[in-house]
Parts: C-alpha cells; structure tokens; sequence
C-alpha cells in the first residue's frame, strides 16, 4: 500500500509545490542521456515529475506507481497523455523492453519488504533489454539521516495555489534496526483539516544491496555520489548483461 501523501487525493494534490526543487532529478537526466536510453520505465513514478521530463525530451516513458491518486495527479499535467501510466509496481508489468529503469527519491527505500525488493529487482530486470540498466539511489545507514527529521528542521507553511496555506513538519516515530518510520502532519489553513501520512524506509547497506543486485542478474558498473547529498547516499548503476 502507498503512503497517504501519494494515496489521499487531496494530498497527492500537494505534493508538488510541497516539495517544488526536484534538483535531484538533474543527475538521472544526464545520465539518461549519456546512455542515450530511447524507452524508460520510472518505477515509483509517483506525481509524474520525473517521467514528464523524460517525455519533454522526446523519450518513451513508461510510469508506475501503486497510488491512483498521484497516477491520477501526473495523468492530468499537461503533457500527460505522452506517457503510459501504469497503477501498480514493477513486480506484475506488462511485456517491456526498455533501455533504463529508474526508482529516484525514497523509491527503492520505500520497498521494505525483502521478497517484494527481490520481486522489484526481477520485474526491473525482465522489463530492461540485453544491454539496459537500471539506476536507483538509497541513503547510507551510517549517516544516520534520521537523526534530523524533527518537528524544528521540517516545520514550514506554504502558500498553494487555489488550497491556501498548508502547515507542514515532520517528526521520528521509531527507529528499528533497518527500518525508520516517520510522520508528515498536514494542516490545511481553509477548513482547519489535518491530514497525516505515515512512512517507513529501509535503510540497507552498501554491500547488502550490491549482493541483491548480482543474485538477480545483473552486472554492478558503479556506485556513485549523489550530487544533491553528496557524502550521504549511493547511486547504484547497474546493467543487464
């Protein structure tokens, strides 16, 4: 099941100019390029940033995601229709064959169930041509990134088109071994209504992930740096032989 802040409409709603720098996603377009990927499939596509960029640029894109809600949000920017949306998870696609799979953001920690990870890494792997890659990012565990998501570092409101102002923060639930759970509280100005969306992440080590990744097939090129937190995650790149 998707969190509420991708599931819940009015939420989904949101999300965008909640969150509006998507500088991160400047590095999977380069890299998009570089491999001069012609079909893509965002896993984890979410509002659609992603993929929407991709097709400005001419690329076939496929998008899937489990929440209708944000489908439903993505589908509905202009430029939608120049993309197959997909409401589901890369563990039961249709027949594909793409150049590059990508899960950016939260995506891949997002998948905590270990069978449903392995599945994901499967169903990416059958959906890529002989040759394709599959690039995703994750946060390094020993940075402990958890140990900021309070209350004093999240807390904002914004002013929304159309919705009026959202108070926003967020705040630590519990921290068990590999998995963090969180909570974003939401308040809308108009009604007085608060929303929240709980979410959890498994924080996996380098070596953990790389093995999952050479069980099910594929050939590790290279870990690199993220450039909007550099130090602080890995950036996995790997290819179907």
């Amino acid at each position: 099941m998707a969190d509420e802040i991708f599931e819940h409409p009015r939420l989904a709603a949101i999300y965008d100019p909640l969150d509006p720098d998507r500088s991160d996603l400047h590095a999977y377009l380069h890299l998009a390029r570089q491999l001069d990927a012609r079909q893509v499939l965002d896993i984890g596509c979410g509002t659609g940033v992603f993929a929407l960029l991709l097709a400005d640029r001419g690329i076939e894109v496929v998008g899937v995601d489990p929440a209708r809600a944000s489908i439903e949000v993505a589908r509905s920017k202009p430029g939608g229709d120049r993309v197959r949306w997909i409401c589901g998870d890369a563990t039961a696609l249709p027949p594909l064959q793409v150049d590059l799979a990508t899960m950016t953001a939260n995506v891949a920690q997002q998948i905590v169930a270990p069978h449903t990870w392995q599945r994901t890494l499967e169903g990416a792997y059958e959906a890529l041509r002989p040759g394709g890659h599959l690039v995703f990012e994750t946060r390094d565990p020993a940075k402990r990134a958890w140990e900021a998501w309070n209350r004093a570092a999240s807390h904002g409101v914004t002013e929304i088109l159309n919705v009026g102002a959202v108070e926003s923060w967020g705040e630590l639930l519990d921290v068990s071994g590999p998995l963090v759970t969180f909570r974003w509280n939401y308040v809308f100005a108009a009604d007085g209504q608060q929303l929240t969306s709980d979410s959890t992440l498994r924080f996996r080590e380098r070596q953990e992930i790389e093995a999952d990744l050479i069980a099910q097939g594929y050939v590790l090129q290279e870990v690199r740096d993220a450039p909007d937190r550099p130090g602080k995650e890995f950036v996995f790149v790997a290819q179907r032989p």
